[in-house]
């Protein structure tokens, strides 16, 4: 695994917001018979978790600025690094005592995503990625998958839900993708999607209407484990336009190629 120093703030930061979680969802089935009471608990959470990640981030590294998902954006002195923050990432599964949510913290540097860490604590799965250094799933080296045929392959995607996101639009997506494919998962936590496409365990995945700080350390990992990320619009920008589409070279393109075409069918 990546040793360097930089990775070592990230890990240490990541690993103790994760003993809170972990100990939070322990409790949540016991919130279960309470409409209101496991919705404030999961916040309370949540925003636990983040103090932890923000304050352990700041004391090693003084002047970077944040986004966070709670507290928002916080310009640093160094205008050249900025911590993305999720502490939780998978709100909805954690609330039903779903055990699939992730911590994910991904560092940009100079405009470009430089580092991330996503950490499964249930599964106990550590994933870290820094540039030019690979991409490692505890202490092996991950590489994507290396299958290109689309009837081969399994493909995750996010779901737009209530009150968020273009219903029509995904549709026509799903309705081509899943004619075509050997089966398409929604697990319901972007970072660790993104986590499965760099492990090959996934060979695709796309998503509209994701937040910055869902993806920005997915980002780095897939593409040190040599995979390829764009947005739906088969651009770079995928932190400003908050779509992503991921996967090797082919079954990315492929992928790529099928949600455009569904936007203009629109």
């Amino acid at each position: 695994m990546i040793r360097t120093p930089l990775m070592t703030v990230m890990v240490d930061a990541v690993m103790k917001a994760a003993r809170s979680l972990k100990r939070d969802f322990g409790e949540v089935e016991n919130l279960q018979v309470s409409r209101k009471g496991p919705s404030d608990f999961v916040s309370a959470a949540d925003r636990k978790a983040e103090q932890v990640l923000r304050e352990a981030l700041a004391k090693a590294r003084p002047g970077y600025g944040f986004v966070l998902e709670e507290g928002g954006r916080i310009e640093g002195g160094d205008t050249q690094n900025v911590w993305y923050v999720d502490p939780l990432d998978g709100t909805t599964n954690f609330l039903h005592g779903i055990p699939q949510f992730a911590i994910s913290v991904g560092l940009e540097r100079d405009g470009k995503m430089y580092a991330g860490v996503i950490y499964d604590p249930i599964k106990d799965e550590l994933y870290v990625a820094e540039k030019g250094q690979g991409a490692f799933l505890n202490n092996r080296r991950l590489r994507v998958s290396a299958r290109t045929d689309l009837a081969d392959c399994v493909v995750a995607c996010g779901i737009p839900f209530l009150g968020h996101g273009n219903h029509p639009e995904f549709l026509r997506e799903l309705g081509t993708i899943m004619a075509k494919v050997a089966g398409v998962r929604r697990m319901g936590s972007a970072a660790l999607d993104l986590a499965a496409v760099a492990a090959g365990r996934c060979d695709g995945y796309w998503e509209r209407n994701v937040q910055t700080y869902d993806i920005a350390a997915g980002l780095i990992l897939v593409r040190e484990a040599g995979g390829f990320v764009a947005d739906a619009d088969g651009g770079e920008q995928m932190m400003q336009k908050g779509s992503v589409v991921a996967g090797n070279e082919v079954v990315q393109r492929e992928l790529l190629r099928i949600v455009r075409t569904a936007s203009k069918a629109g």
